[in-house]
């Protein structure tokens, strides 16, 4: 075959590629690419539907850094669902993976209970855990009533509706953890607990020794997409707690909507998601570098 003849292949087969990826290309551009340039101009604009717009520079920014107090009780409030939700998550779904993957009767019915909640609509969840909590009639506190205690204002307490709603939330999605932790310790070659046995290495040892550095890429895994997905954290305050009480628990997603679709300020709403995209992005990096301190075995 003739050089000539090659090349043309090669561009034909080049173009039929072109052609197959271009309707998910289009998507991308179309949907995700150009809403989030259009945004990120916005986030220097005072756009609104109350009144005209205006290119401000970076007045948005600087009016998050200095002047909005409710930003930073924000940006506090997430961190704080995060910093509560990812040890809570991760360690449950580690210490369920362990228990599940021993061959023990009714595994296989344990582990669809415990990720059924994964693949349950997130709003159907929150409502069913509202009641749950609720004050007078919820079952939480019917049952401490049967037992003489008076359940507290689960929902309304400020000290405890944070808290709350992260039990929710690690229990909506541990099972998905579990799953890719069971994943990792069923991958670990058995050989090595053997050895391990034979020398006299206890139960922890074995954990410690071979387990854990031998799960550390999904362990590396599980910990950046909980991560991203506690500072997205949405649905279960707006079902829950709108916010409320007053506004404890505000997190940076909730906050844009209402700037955006409560008060209508676009630009200043635009400024604030960029504010948390750059926040993911530096969280994921730093992760991302310091992954080669303690990620073994990575391929």
């Amino acid at each position: 075959m003739s050089n000539a003849t090659t090349s043309k292949l090669r561009r034909r087969n080049a173009w039929y590629g072109y052609l197959f990826i271009s309707p998910m290309m289009l998507g991308f551009f179309l949907f995700l690419a150009a809403p989030i340039v259009y945004a990120f101009g916005l986030s220097f604009t005072d756009y609104s539907l109350l009144h005209p717009s205006s290119f401000v520079g970076g007045d948005n920014y600087a009016r998050l850094v200095s002047e909005d107090a409710q930003f930073w009780r924000t940006l506090g409030n997430t961190l704080y669902f995060s910093a509560g939700l990812i040890p809570l998550n991760l360690g449950l779904a580690l210490a369920l993976a362990l228990l599940l993957n021993q061959k023990l009767p009714g595994t296989g019915f344990f582990r669809t209970v415990i990720f059924t909640p994964v693949v349950t609509s997130i709003v159907v969840w929150a409502i069913v855990w509202k009641y749950v909590f609720a004050t007078d009639a919820g079952l939480l506190n019917q049952i401490l009533a049967s037992l003489g205690i008076e359940g507290p204002a689960w929902l309304y307490d400020t000290a405890l509706v944070m808290p709350v709603v992260i039990v929710v939330s690690v229990l909506k999605k541990v099972g998905m953890n579990m799953v890719i932790f069971l994943a990792a310790l069923q991958d670990v070659p058995k050989m090595y607990y053997e050895a391990a046995t034979i020398d006299g290495a206890s139960r922890w040892r074995q954990f410690r020794s071979i387990t854990l550095p031998m799960i550390t890429p999904s362990l590396f895994l599980t910990l950046v997409i909980t991560l991203i997905g506690s500072l997205k954290v949405f649905s279960q305050i707006a079902v829950m707690t709108d916010g409320g009480p007053g506004t404890s628990t505000y997190v940076l997603v909730y906050y844009i909507y209402q700037l955006a679709y409560k008060v209508f300020d676009f630009g200043y709403a635009s400024a604030v998601a960029f504010v948390l995209f750059f926040l993911v992005l530096l969280l994921t990096v730093v992760q991302w570098n310091l992954r080669t301190r303690w990620v073994h075995h990575e391929q």
